[in-house]
């Protein structure tokens, strides 16, 4: 009878932490699309992107399609691609964006260029279409909401955590986010793997110092 009791109660504490975490993300989401700066916080947040990213050795980034007011990296990347043709790199930058694996509900990345073919997604998301599928050692993930210690909250579906466990080498991982998407007491789970860094449109948000 105690057992029942006392798994019933932690499915009940499970419930309600879903349910919090669920109103915490549509209010998140509601704040950034109605942000009035929103514009100029990107283009800060462009800046600080494309200086973290000199010196990096990285060729093959992955990306995101920006949904739902998230900021947009593919204006930055492309300007590194190019900047990676005036240098004449032995090795051709290239930039990916996610396709879903309906099966393992996982993300596969395939090459992204200005005006390359694009199809939807089983989610509405635009995808690269029929192009050449690559494996990047750098992956710039979106943050809806962001905590100290590198800890992301994304939109729940998980496939950010799953697509990093099966990928092989894991590839370093940068959260980028507005500032008010900072979250003081967002409590990681058990599941959560911390990014290797995140930036906002003030500049390094982890790791500190």
């Amino acid at each position: 009878m105690d057992k029942a009791h006392d798994g019933n109660a932690a499915e009940g504490r499970k419930e309600t932490a879903a349910f919090l975490k669920a109103q915490l993300r549509a209010a998140l989401i509601e704040q950034r699309l109605a942000m009035p700066d929103r514009l100029q916080r990107a283009d800060l947040l462009q800046r600080v992107m494309r200086i973290w990213m000199v010196g990096r050795p990285d060729t093959v980034i992955g990306a995101y399609w920006p949904i739902k007011g998230e900021f947009d990296p593919l204006p930055a990347l492309h300007r590194w691609k190019e900047d990676g043709e005036l240098l004449d790199e032995p090795h051709r930058r290239r930039i990916g964006l996610p396709v879903v694996n309906r099966t393992h509900k996982t993300l596969t990345f395939h090459s992204w260029y200005p005006g390359c073919p694009m199809e939807n997604d089983a989610y509405d998301i635009p995808k690269p279409k029929d192009t050449e599928l690559i494996v990047p050692t750098l992956l710039f993930v979106p943050c809806l909401g962001y905590s100290a210690g590198g800890y992301r909250l994304g939109y729940g579906g998980g496939f950010y955590d799953r697509t990093l466990a099966s990928l092989q080498p894991r590839p370093f991982t940068v959260g980028l986010g507005f500032t008010d998407g900072f979250l003081e007491n967002l409590e990681p789970e058990a599941h959560d793997v911390p990014l290797d860094a995140i930036l906002n449109d003030n500049g390094v948000v982890w790791p500190v110092g």
